[in-house]
């Protein structure tokens, strides 16, 4: 048995346009439907030096959807059923740090989820499951998004607490200043729960973090302003489009089974006896869990 994944696919989420990458070939957007609802938009499926990717716009092109009113585990649910493999995600954040100045990709590896609007797992009555979040990014996938940051001069720091809040308002002052006293170094309305329906598909996911503002802490910055952050989020984007045409290569490193165990993170965590499961239940789980409900 070869040590490499048959079919590695790299699926990236983002911002709109992100996919309007010089070499992507053969490109389609397709409708995916999922138990879960609506997906924030068609996936458009493409290839890149022969590699498999799809690309989800999280807000839905044109920006249509808030943080709070998208569909994330429509976005997951899709995302496995489209056959990903990995999920590079990209996000727009602000910096609770001096040294992280707008324009800076951050690899982060730890959230805190203040978010509470939102469902946040695949499982609950009629099938339970708990999954670790200890460690939610992918390390692997890090390390090469680390690697495509330095090959294309990107400014990039590896590591990282990323505070996911609500919104859609930014943070008053006293939050803001609450954050950075418990070690967050940036802060953004988007990754959680998307990591955690990640994590519970069996995904492996990276986050890359990119800085547009101070949020509100820094004195020189004390309001976060729509036009400026847009001026950077277009800056960034061309070295996002740089970063995922250099990281796409690397999938063909994938290995057949991921080091981290990300990609049989259910294996430990089904609860529910077989007896006690809700038959609808699990007719919604046949992507995410169809690996370990079907053993």
């Amino acid at each position: 048995m070869s040590s490499l994944h048959p079919a590695p696919v790299l699926g990236v989420i983002g911002g709109s346009g992100l996919y309007d990458i010089e070499g992507l070939e053969n490109v389609e957007w397709r409708e995916v439907g999922s138990p879960f609802g609506d997906a924030s938009d068609q996936l458009l499926f493409g290839s890149l030096d022969g590699q498999p990717m799809v690309f989800l716009p999280r807000h839905g092109r044109g920006h249509r959807l808030s943080p709070s009113t998208i569909n994330y585990r429509a976005n997951i649910d899709a995302m496995k059923r489209a056959g990903v493999t990995d999920i590079l995600s990209l996000s727009a954040v602000g910096s609770f740090r001096e040294d992280l100045a707008p324009g800076t990709f951050v690899i982060v590896d730890q959230f805190i989820d203040r978010t509470f609007a939102r469902n946040k797992s695949f499982f609950g009555t009629g099938m339970v499951a708990h999954v670790s979040m200890a460690q939610p990014i992918n390390s692997r996938l890090g390390g090469w998004c680390e690697h495509a940051c330095h090959s294309e001069g990107i400014s990039v720091v590896r590591g990282g607490t990323y505070l996911v809040m609500e919104g859609p308002q930014f943070s008053t002052l006293a939050e803001s200043n609450l954050y950075r006293s418990w070690g967050c170094d940036v802060i953004g309305m988007t990754n959680m729960p998307e990591a955690k329906l990640a994590r519970e598909a069996e995904i492996p996911y990276c986050t890359v973090a990119m800085v547009t503002d101070y949020d509100c802490w820094h004195p020189d910055h004390d309001n976060v302003e729509v036009d400026a952050i847009i001026r950077v989020l277009l800056e960034n984007a061309e070295k996002a489009r740089s970063l995922v045409k250099k990281l796409a290569p690397k999938m063909k490193e994938r290995p057949a089974v991921c080091p981290s165990g990300d990609d049989r993170a259910l294996e430990a965590a089904l609860i529910t006896a077989p007896e006690a499961r809700d038959p609808a239940v699990l007719k919604t789980l046949d992507a995410v869990a169809g690996r370990v409900l079907s053993s």
